[in-house]
């Protein structure tokens, strides 16, 4: 076998010391002479090069979804707390108050809450189908629906066959911790803004951090509660307490729906914040995984492609020193 190396390599030295005569020379210019040899090894070279550098894109793109699995987390922790405290503010007020989701009204407001940002598995598409049916359950001749959006992606899907219907869009809510006094301001403008016999809250509720639920809060203004309490409609446990001092009926309600409407607009973000957070870690922790397979059978690939590149190179090595042998 040295032997032949050594015959191989004189053989070559004398190839390329020669002066290749005209009509060899045009025929390693010519395109037919090239494709049967250049070819082959170029795809193979450059099939290679292509896998290596997909390879590194993969790696790169799964160090991104690890490191957005981490920052998720660790913001999870801290929200969650606030949101399980915030429990606590809204839920007296729907004993005192009531939840009618099923009131007949002329004037209704969806706020709709969704996120600024992507990555998130559908938590933004179910908050918009059950955005888009409430709408149509409560549009008719005499009726009107109008839409509150938070968030971005919210507004991105429902100004496409929406527009009209749009009468309010807040961004960049979440870009600061969330506290219950930028959500008071928020909710004060929005009734300043926005006529509404019923406002329904939709948004995505926090069970766990693979499982949200969509949920639906009803908000009735003073003049529909009070026309439900007269007519003996269900609206909570309101009537059943003696009003003492000097305010009347209507400016209790008044003041107890501005402050019902503040504290369930607070619980509901930090609870659609929670659930945001914990699907993206879910999506997240879902692309880390793809991402490591697909790594796995890139890495297999370029194995048995850079294995078969070897593989043919040593056999016309060998061949070539047999041909010289014989």
């Amino acid at each position: 076998m040295a032997m032949a190396m050594a015959a191989l390599r004189r053989e070559g030295r004398r190839v390329l010391l020669s002066t290749p005569s005209p009509a060899a020379a045009m025929a390693a210019h010519s395109p037919a002479a090239s494709q049967s040899q250049i070819a082959p090894l170029g795809a193979r070279s450059i099939s290679t090069q292509i896998v290596r550098n997909r390879m590194k894109s993969v790696k790169n793109i799964q160090k991104i979804t690890k490191a957005m699995k981490m920052v998720a987390a660790s913001k999870l922790r801290a929200v969650q707390t606030r949101t399980e405290n915030s429990r606590g503010l809204w839920q007296p007020f729907t004993a005192l108050l009531g939840d009618a989701p099923s009131v007949n009204v002329k004037k209704n407001v969806i706020v709709a809450i969704t996120s600024d940002k992507g990555l998130c598995g559908g938590i933004n598409s179910t908050s918009v189908k059950v955005s888009k049916a409430l709408q149509k359950m409560t549009s008719g001749p005499e009726k009107e629906s109008k839409y509150v959006i938070l968030g971005e992606k919210g507004k991105v899907q429902l100004i496409r066959d929406s527009r009209k219907h749009i009468e309010m869009t807040v961004s960049e809510l979440q870009k600061n911790p969330i506290n219950y006094t930028q959500v008071a301001v928020l909710a004060d403008d929005i009734l300043k803004n926005v006529e509404y016999d019923a406002i329904r809250v939709v948004f995505n509720k926090f069970q766990s951090v693979i499982s949200f639920r969509p949920t639906l809060a009803t908000i009735l203004s003073p003049e529909v509660m009070e026309k439900e309490s007269e007519s003996g409609g269900k609206v909570g446990e309101l009537d059943s307490y003696e009003i003492e001092g000097g305010e009347t009926k209507s400016e209790i309600l008044q003041n107890l729906t501005e402050f019902q409407f503040s504290c369930v607009m607070y619980n509901a973000v930090l609870e659609n914040a929670c659930s945001e957070l914990g699907a993206r870690m879910s999506a997240m922790d879902s692309s880390s995984r793809n991402a490591g397979e697909m790594l796995d059978r890139l890495t297999l690939t370029y194995n048995r492609t850079r294995q078969a590149s070897i593989t043919t190179e040593l056999t016309e090595i060998i061949s070539g020193a047999s041909a010289l042998e014989g």
